[in-house]
């Protein structure tokens, strides 16, 4: 397995990053604790989680679930110096944590107290702002994005206390790096000029969606990863499994994703099947399964840290394994630049 450095932290994880969403909801601590051995086995040392997980759905009583789970894993196993982990703080507007309230000095010091309890481990390697609470233009909110109403002041300000806030948790040696998610070019170098004058912790990755389908990061985003070392955590890169061709025809899988989410976050539109018909058609053409080729186009991205991906079932996580040595040929990459022309912004 590939390790990548993580941003300028001197912080290496596996190209590829277990991802933990599902994890008390879909799947039970057994089975989450089956894909961890099998993950780490193959190479593997890095594992995503929040607060708020699991997901499909949010609920205020499974807040935490996931992180209980990995933390019954870490007491079980010992293994605790073997893996990466990477947890996130809720923004502001998710109700079902801390009653909506933004991050702030106020609330980062008891919610890294409480995911290190739930964890059981006494720091967080990466420890990750979920979305800022200026707002974001992810999940399909580029399409209407307006930041006239943001004050420049105010962020800053907030930048400032919550760098502050930071600095005194990797004093007490309780978080090891600092990262972003869902955030914009600008606000990562507004981030990260903060941190270099306080002396706080210099953003590290930033945790944006990126696949076939969503190639937002492509323009600004690549060009600060790479002008300003902060890598990119890749998550949804099969799009909430539309990259995997299962639900092409109408096909809807009994517990899969748009089972318990029909329209999969406003990524379930015409466009976006016909794009992964165009893809499709390139790995049955080259003899390569879909949901591989996929994963292995990720990694061909210069700016890519990890690419984070999630499975249901052991079936799953072996094929997603399988495009850890995967090479795409000078024609398979061709044809896909070919294919993304034609298939833009399917969502």
């Amino acid at each position: 397995m590939k390790m990548n450095e993580l941003g300028r932290t001197g912080i290496s994880v596996s190209e590829f990053c277990l991802g933990s969403m599902t994890w008390g909801t879909q799947n039970v601590a057994a089975e989450a604790h089956d894909q961890i051995d099998h993950a780490l086995d193959a190479g593997i040392n890095f594992i995503d989680t929040a607060e708020m997980y699991p997901v499909n759905p949010i609920r205020a009583e499974t807040i935490g679930r996931t992180e209980r789970i990995i933390g019954l894993w870490f007491e079980k196993s010992e293994r605790r110096e073997e893996v990466i982990l990477a947890t996130k703080h809720s923004g502001e507007g998710m109700a079902a944590v801390r009653d909506g309230a933004p991050i702030s000095s106020k609330t980062i010091a008891e919610t890294v107290e409480g995911s290190l309890r739930r964890l059981k481990t006494d720091y967080i390697d990466l420890y990750q702002f979920h979305w800022p609470n200026r707002g974001s233009y992810m999940f399909r909110k580029n399409w209407t994005y307006d930041p006239s109403g943001q004050q420049l002041l105010d962020t800053v300000a907030h930048m400032e206390d919550a760098i502050e806030a930071l600095q005194k948790e990797v004093k007490r040696g309780t978080i090891r790096a600092f990262g972003l998610s869902n955030e914009s070019a600008w606000g990562t170098t507004r981030w990260i000029d903060v941190a270099e004058r306080m002396g706080g912790p210099r953003v590290a990755s930033v945790q944006n969606e990126y696949s076939l389908l969503c190639r937002l990061y492509d323009t600004d985003m690549a060009e600060m990863s790479i002008q300003e070392d902060v890598s990119l955590l890749a998550f949804s890169p099969l799009a909430t499994g539309l990259l995997t061709g299962k639900y092409q025809g109408g096909a809807v899988p009994d517990k899969s994703r748009m089972s318990l989410n029909p329209d999969l976050g406003g990524r379930k539109t015409e466009r976006a099947f016909e794009a992964v018909a165009a893809y499709q058609e390139i790995a049955t053409r080259h003899g390569l399964d879909l949901t591989q080729m996929a994963l292995a186009w990720c990694r061909t991205r210069p700016f890519m840290g990890s690419i984070i991906f999630g499975a249901t079932t052991m079936d799953q996580l072996e094929t997603c394994l399988g495009a850890v040595d995967m090479v795409l040929s000078d024609e398979v990459m061709s044809e896909i630049d070919a294919a993304h022309r034609q298939h833009p912004m399917p969502y």
